[in-house]
């Protein structure tokens, strides 16, 4: 929604200036979540009572599968059983990790087969909102419900009344039988701005909804798990604070803005103040293409939890190794990002050989990143460890692209050479400068994709390797 339309000033004034199986909802859990994950078929009611029930794909039978919370600093364990007809694995997204735990079939592990298993352990240096989702074939396995919330608790928790999980989704239905729509490679969404759903909702669910006193203080960790859609979203009834971005704390919180931009895979982490009144609603709302703002999240407000607002919240605790890198003597790295709609590719090389536009398109590849389209044998970059890098984005097509890195985290270098916040996943807009740096500090083979997974399904995957 609105990609094509999305510029880098909206982008960034909706950070407000940064510096630094049922479907349903969750609770913080009483219990810990289970020591095995199934990936297996499951029948939810996504849609309206009175239209028919989805058959999905999904972790323990729901969807979004199951909250998977634990404490900074501990190591974490499951077993992914695969009860689904086609191999999977799992990527634990934002999570610092041990490079044979990535979970990307093909680079890192093999695919899982139908009826086995896979046993995933790593530990969980950072705090903060992650999540976990299918990575073999994700354009369609994430778009048929394989993913869930991953949380690691601080050591000391911020002072709010509740933390609240929103797991933000679309999904793109049949409205006659509830079915996904299918072909999930259909070429308007390999060439265009994506799968776009028809249909979307919070925590698996069209109706999600809080209660909440006036005064309140929550937490907000909104996740966007879909496949293509960038939300922006407006707060209505409540103030607050940006307090972290892809899991990782900013060093001073943030009064939000007007609009928040959320891409694919991103995350935001606020801290807000309802201020409705008792009978008004408070909301978190979505732009629609007509510039209206439909209601996302409302929260019915009963009673009042305090007579005045409580101060700025302080900062969370910062994670380890947040320092920004030292670019004095970083390595440059340049990448072009090309191909699509209405962008005019001539080529790209392809499975070791250059092919014209037309050829690729023949082979289901639209996209190319630095003339390459879909995964190449070679890294497109040779790091070493420890070795400071700064890398040049430039999107000459004419969509937005959710760029991600896995096993490690970036800054952004703005014009003036100042960092942005610390991410995992960064918005690229068409014919706007974009430059990130990084620390390459994990050893391993690390995979560099557009997370509008069509795109990455259609040639905008590469890898770096760390040694």
């Amino acid at each position: 929604m609105m990609a094509d339309t999305l510029t880098r000033r909206r982008f960034c004034s909706g950070l407000a200036g940064l510096t630094g199986l049922a479907a349903g909802g969750f609770s913080r859990p009483a219990f810990a979540a289970p020591a095995t994950l199934t990936a297996q078929k499951a029948r939810v009611q996504l849609a309206p009572e009175g239209y028919p029930a989805t058959d999905v794909w999904s972790y323990d039978g729901s969807l979004p599968g199951p909250m998977i919370r634990a404490p900074q600093g501990t190591r974490l364990e499951r077993r992914l059983l695969n009860s689904l007809d086609v191999p999977t694995s799992v990527h634990w997204h934002g999570i610092r990790i041990d490079n044979a735990m990535d979970g990307v079939a093909g680079l890192t592990q093999k695919a899982v087969p139908p009826g086995e298993g896979f046993d995933y352990a790593f530990d969980l240096p950072d705090a903060g909102t992650y999540w976990y989702h299918a990575h073999t074939n994700s354009m369609e396995q994430v778009a048929r419900g394989l993913s869930g919330p991953l949380i690691v608790d601080e050591a000391q928790a911020p002072d709010i009344d509740r933390d609240e999980v929103l797991m933000l989704g679309d999904w793109l239905l049949d409205p006659d039988t509830g079915r996904f729509a299918e072909p999930f490679d259909h070429p308007m969404s390999l060439s265009h701005g994506g799968r776009t759903g028809n249909l979307v909702g919070v925590n698996g669910r069209f109706d999600h909804g809080l209660t909440a006193r006036q005064n309140d203080r929550l937490r907000l960790r909104l996740i966007n798990s879909a496949t293509a859609r960038i939300f922006v979203l407006r707060l209505q009834g409540m103030t607050g604070w940006t307090v972290a971005l892809d899991g990782m704390p900013l060093a001073t919180p943030e009064p939000l803005g007007a609009e928040l931009i959320l891409a694919p895979a991103q995350r935001i982490d606020l801290i807000v103040d309802i201020t409705a009144e008792e009978g008004t609603p408070a909301a978190l709302a979505m732009a629609m293409q007509d510039d209206s703002w439909r209601a996302l999240v409302e929260v019915a407000v009963t009673g009042r939890a305090a007579t005045t607002p409580r101060p700025a919240p302080p900062a969370l605790p910062p994670n380890p190794a947040m320092a920004p890198p030292d670019l004095s003597q970083a390595r440059a790295l340049d990448m072009v990002m090309e191909g699509g709609a209405m962008a005019g590719m001539e080529g790209a090389t392809y499975q070791g050989e250059r092919l014209d536009f037309r050829a690729l398109i023949e082979r289901g590849q639209f996209w190319a990143l630095s003339g390459q389209a879909g995964m190449p044998e070679s890294p497109f970059a040779r790091l070493s460890r420890g070795e400071p890098v700064r890398m040049r984005l430039e999107n000459r097509t004419a969509f937005a692209h959710a760029m991600h890195l896995h096993g490690m985290h970036f800054r952004e270098v703005r014009a003036d050479g100042s960092f942005g916040p610390m991410r995992d996943t960064i918005l690229s807009i068409p014919d706007e400068p974009l430059e990130i740096a990084f620390t390459a500090d994990n050893p391993g083979k690390w995979l560099f994709h557009c997370h509008m997974l069509a795109h990455a399904a259609s040639g905008m995957t590469t890898w770096i390797e760390v040694a």
